[in-house]
């Protein structure tokens, strides 16, 4: 395994992250979400990607139990939180601790910043991250980052008003993959901005889900090559089988920083079908939105925008 340093945490974790997301999936059942978080753990994988809305929370609590018997100790645990309310992303971190079972979670995240009055919502005086920082000082969380898969420019702008309120998140995660080099990207456009701050970088959808392997330009371990060879401390990784497991240790295995020729012929096989942003429908579709589907996840709009409204 390789280790890389988390921005300026200065926390060392593996640069490769098993995502939570597929751990609750009907098809993979909990005996195997277990084996699978173990394995990887055992095998040198630290960092454990999860959310407080994947699955229902069936996410969540199959990493918990996984977590049991000292493996805990031996990971660098990462879960996001949908609430843009101090009171809902309170309610929602405190859940997603019962959930994982433990009494500190390394890293928290706002989960899919992909509006832009995102930023205003969570910077507001009752805004989730008032909840977050409180939890910090209460020692329920150790960092803060937020995520987000729509547009780089909503990631830029999130930045912006966190530096308006004086403040600076430790991490940012976003899509980092072989379509997203020609398609509004984050690898362009945001990740020199977080090179610049020392903000550690989180790449995920290498493969979108399997969506980019279906326009046959890339292999999986080419997909994972370009994300490691980003200035990335961790590319997060869905894991539904033992399989796809070895699959992410043959790629850290096989990994070299890749020199101009090599970066160019991948981004050369790719370019075609990036083009229109097909291969990549979180950015141009909202089928990846959940909290599009839920906006009850959000909490309640601000009540005093609400009152200037008409009745």
């Amino acid at each position: 395994m390789i280790y890389r340093t988390l921005g300026s945490t200065g926390e060392k974790v593996s640069a490769i992250g098993v995502g939570g997301w597929h751990l609750g999936l009907s098809t993979v059942d909990e005996e195997l979400a277990i084996r699978i978080v173990r394995s990887a753990i055992d095998r040198g994988i630290t960092f454990l990607d999860n959310c407080w809305d994947y699955n229902e929370g069936a996410s969540e609590t199959r990493m918990g139990k996984a977590l049991r018997d000292g493996y805990r100790a031996k990971a660098f645990v990462m879960t996001k939180i949908d609430g843009r309310t101090k009171k809902e992303a309170a309610k929602q971190l405190d859940e997603s601790l019962e959930r994982l079972e433990v009494d500190c979670i390394d890293l928290v995240q706002h989960h899919e910043i992909i509006r832009f009055e995102d930023p205003h919502r969570i910077f507001a005086e009752d805004g989730a991250n008032a909840a977050l920082i409180e939890a910090r000082k209460a020692g329920k969380l150790r960092y803060i980052g937020f995520t987000g898969h729509k547009d780089p420019r909503i990631h830029l702008y999130m930045l912006e008003v966190a530096e308006q309120n004086g403040f600076k998140f430790d991490t940012v995660q976003m899509p980092l993959n072989l379509m997203d080099a020609h398609y509004r990207s984050f690898a362009r456009d945001v990740v020199p901005e977080l090179v610049r701050q020392n903000i550690g970088i989180l790449g995920m959808k290498s493969m979108a889900n399997g969506i980019l392997l279906k326009s046959n330009t890339a292999s999986p371990i080419e997909c994972l090559h370009y994300a490691l060879n980003l200035p990335t401390s961790v590319v997060i990784t869905g894991i539904d089988s033992m399989e796809i497991l070895d699959q992410a240790f043959e790629a850290v295995r096989t990994f070299h920083p890749l020199n101009q020729k090599e970066l160019d012929a991948l981004l050369a096989k790719t370019s075609a079908a990036a083009s229109t942003g097909r291969f990549e429908p979180f950015k141009t579709t909202s089928i990846f939105d959940g909290t599009a589907e839920n906006p009850k996840w959000l909490g309640e709009e601000p009540p005093e925008v609400r009152q200037l409204m008409p009745a």
